[in-house]
């Protein structure tokens, strides 16, 4: 008997089979399974593509081909063609999933174009929220053409519902890219559609304003604060800036 221990007879992989000391075999085997139990358990935290809801099969495949035909810039009817064989023949929630996907990745303008043919769907129901996400993501990646088309698309619409939610993150966005006059304009589309500015919309109006020396604008809203929460909200806000030096 060898110092090793006794020899084992083993195969490998390919079919063929070789001797080794016994004490070699099990320190292999021992080695291999380790490792294969920790592969295994890093597998497990994966995150999934989309954060809250995983991708169907469909729209994985969807965002894969729109994002491949996109990068080799074949032309637009390349691209037209993966909308015909794959948007459109998607659930409704798969196409919103798809869309909201591509703006995660910060595809803008492929999210827009499937933007647009969701809107030409029976089932399309514009939200505030959907648009500032999208004007939000387009303002972030500088594409600020694309952010006014947006703004144009949601002032166009005809069956907008009030929500405060989304027009207060669209107002935080157009305000953080100094877009005053986009912010001024969406403040009276809100007043227009019903939804009540409330003391959060205020806020962040009267704070970009003073931030970018639009006295005009900001004396307007100092105006219509006071009319919704009386003078004590505009002078708190007044007080609140001088505290800390604004």
């Amino acid at each position: 008997m060898a110092a090793g221990g006794f020899k084992i007879r083993t195969m490998d992989l390919n079919g063929n089979s070789h001797f080794e000391f016994e004490g070699e075999h099990f320190a292999r085997r021992w080695w291999w399974e380790r490792g294969l139990i920790t592969m295994r358990d890093r597998s497990k935290n994966r995150k999934p593509l989309q954060r809250g809801r995983n991708l169907s099969i469909e729209a994985i495949q969807t965002v894969q081909a729109l994002k491949r035909m996109n990068k080799k810039n074949d032309g637009s009817y390349s691209l037209q063609q993966v909308f015909n064989g794959k948007v459109k023949r998607l659930l409704k929630s798969d196409v919103i999933a798809v869309l909201r996907e591509l703006l995660r990745q910060n595809e803008t303008q492929l999210a827009i174009k499937v933007f647009e043919d969701v809107r030409k769907e029976h089932w399309y129901k514009p939200q505030v929220s959907l648009y500032a996400d999208m004007i939000a993501v387009s303002a972030a990646n500088g594409l600020f053409e694309e952010v006014e088309f947006l703004y144009m698309c949601l002032k166009s619409e005809l069956k907008l519902e009030p929500d405060n939610g989304g027009f207060n993150a669209l107002l935080t966005t157009l305000m953080s890219f100094n877009l005053t006059g986009l912010a001024m304009d969406c403040f009276y589309l809100m007043k227009g559609l019903g939804c009540e500015p409330d003391k959060s919309s205020f806020t962040l109006l009267i704070d970009g304003f003073e931030s970018n020396g639009e006295t005009a604008l900001l004396n307007i809203v100092r105006l219509e604060a006071q009319k919704y929460f009386g003078e004590e909200f505009v002078h708190q806000k007044r007080e609140q800036r001088d505290e800390i030096g604004l």
